[in-house]
């Protein structure tokens, strides 16, 4: 894949790419930026050739307009609604891969090489918080609210949420928000550890995401793939089977021309140059 991938037929959000960060920002602000049926495609298509065509080393994920997103676009309800018909057994399995499909979406953002950074700003919503609890890390405004709305709308969260949010904050906190559908706001989200730091507005969120991108890829891109690799085996096993992991991928992945530059940089008081990982061609 070539480092030429036209984003332009993308109609839920914007992508733009600078400084080997790219910014995906959510587009729809009169619908609130909900997600239709284009979005659960044309994220995962985004992020993955992001991915494997090597052009960025940081995702930010930005919206536009007063919410972040209200989650699930009523549309893709109804139509779900819609194909509740015909024999019980096949209508179920062809529920089960429609779900797996959506999961597949935001799969895409935890299976990614690269960091993904979340800026949010007033509503984080159903879907959203799917959405936001595969990122690598979250930030947000001071108007900034996060609501499981599924449950209100007499349904279980069922693209990632109560998989992971579990992960992140407490048990207990995850189950209350779960069960009475509350709005957590900002200040609650930053104690219990959602998001890592709250903004005065948005204006100075992205501003701060940014510099935090910045610095992330200006690290060696192995290393930092290196951390999230482990970071998410360590998530889901463990302590002797992740020790036995990071041992046997840095037997491989440990070698000197990036801790050489590092610190050739250091001494020589410069900014270090790292390659870029290696696309991944397609079989």
């Amino acid at each position: 894949m070539s480092n030429t991938v036209s984003f332009e037929k993308y109609t839920t959000f914007s992508i733009t790419i600078n400084e080997q960060i790219a910014h995906l920002q959510l587009n729809r602000p009169k619908e609130l930026n909900s997600m239709n049926a284009a979005f659960w495609t044309e994220l995962p298509e985004a992020v993955n050739a992001i991915d494997r065509a090597s052009m960025a080393r940081v995702i930010v994920i930005s919206s536009t307009g007063k919410h972040f997103s209200a989650g699930m676009d009523l549309a893709v309800f109804q139509n779900m609604g819609a194909s509740y018909a015909g024999e019980p057994a096949r209508r179920a399995e062809k529920s089960r891969r429609h779900i797996l499909q959506l999961q597949n979406a935001f799969n895409a953002l935890e299976d990614a090489r690269i960091p993904v950074l979340a800026a949010l700003q007033g509503g984080v919503i159903g879907g959203a918080v799917d959405m936001i609890s595969a990122c690598d890390m979250r930030y947000c405004t001071q108007d900034a609210f996060f609501c499981i709305k599924e449950t209100e709308i007499g349904m279980t969260a069922d693209v990632g949420t109560l998989q992971r949010l579990p992960k992140l904050i407490p048990e207990g906190l995850v189950r209350e928000l779960a069960y009475t559908g509350r709005n957590m706001m900002s200040e609650e989200a930053k104690s219990c550890g959602l998001v890592n730091h709250v903004y005065a507005d948005q204006k100075s969120l992205l501003a701060g995401v940014m510099k935090i991108a910045k610095t992330i890829a200006g690290h060696s891109p192995l290393a930092v793939a290196g951390c999230k690799e482990m970071i998410n085996y360590t998530r889901d096993h463990s302590v002797n089977d992740s020790l036995n992991y990071m041992a046997t991928w840095q037997s491989g992945m440990l070698q000197m021309p990036d801790v050489m530059e590092a610190m050739a940089a250091t001494k020589e008081k410069r900014k270090p140059v790292f390659e870029n990982l290696l696309p991944i061609d397609s079989l």
